[in-house]
């Protein structure tokens, strides 16, 4: 079977099965079943797949097409600019969380050090540090989770200092000018209607904040105010609908809140700073 002939099938299985965007999909699991870059699908259409590349292939669109996401299958996804490793230990890093570290790049200059707060793959931590050259800690109460963070970091030659625990349970009282999260906001009771590659695949512990979904949120900022230095920020990516809900947890201590809404116009990031 040639390059070109196993494209059209590839993105035939897929579109029947309903699969997102199925050509690009089969492009990106071709690709990953040669080890090779999407141009040279295109370059060489009539080259034959050997059968070790056919079988590869032939069991990453299985997995696809049972609703693995192709991220947790190619280990990759690109992060402002960046290829991040991926395992079914972290959220999968989403296009809109960018505006989390644009929106610490914009109110944050001069910062020295910040704190991302339930860190995942490390995407937030590891791109602030690159991007500002501050002093980034990333806390996580999964030990695989910060695997990953770590192994992205040394990768990527970001200098990031991990610790494990609970939120910000092991941090210094007023050791931070800046904590970035992007917390869990799901609430328990919509799990029903998520779709199969987040319900079944992506780790629950990074998904579900409680009956709520507000949870996290009311932890976070009674833990910022112990661990912000006076003037600090809190920048918090926001789940669909929770903006009035978060903001009115920020009592008089907080000032100069901000929310910055993505593409859609979904108000996305929330940023405060705290008083004193």
């Amino acid at each position: 079977m040639t390059l070109q002939q196993a494209l059209l099938q590839g993105t035939k299985l897929l579109e029947e099965a309903s699969v997102a965007a199925p050509r690009l999909t089969a492009e990106v699991l071709l690709c990953h079943a040669l080890r090779c870059e999407r141009p040279v699908l295109y370059a060489h259409p009539e080259r034959e797949l050997r059968e070790v590349e056919w079988i590869h292939y032939g069991r990453y669109l299985h997995e696809r097409l049972q609703g693995k996401p192709t991220q947790y299958i190619t280990h990759r996804q690109e992060f402002f600019g960046r290829s991040f490793l991926v395992t079914p230990d972290v959220l999968i890093p989403r296009p809109e969380t960018e505006l989390v570290v644009e929106t610490a790049m914009s109110i944050g200059r001069g910062v020295s050090r910040i704190l991302d707060v339930g860190s995942g793959s490390g995407a937030l931590a590891v791109t602030l540090q690159l991007e500002t050259r501050s002093e980034v800690v990333g806390s996580d109460i999964s030990a695989p989770a910060l695997a990953v963070a770590a192994e992205n970091a040394r990768k990527l030659a970001a200098h990031v200092s991990f610790v494990r625990c609970d939120l910000m349970s092991a941090i210094a009282d007023r050791s931070m000018e800046m904590i970035v999260s992007n917390p869990p906001y799901v609430p328990l009771g919509d799990r029903a209607g998520l779709q199969r590659e987040v319900r079944d695949y992506e780790p629950k512990v990074a998904l579900f904040a409680g009956p709520t979904g507000f949870e996290i949120y009311e932890r976070l900022v009674a833990g910022a105010a112990r661990v912000l230095r006076p003037r600090g920020w809190l920048i918090l990516e926001l789940g669909y609908n929770s903006r009035e809900r978060v903001r009115g947890m920020l009592g008089d201590c907080w000032g100069d809140v901000r929310v910055t809404p993505d593409l859609a116009g979904i108000p996305r990031v929330l940023a405060a700073r705290i008083r004193s």
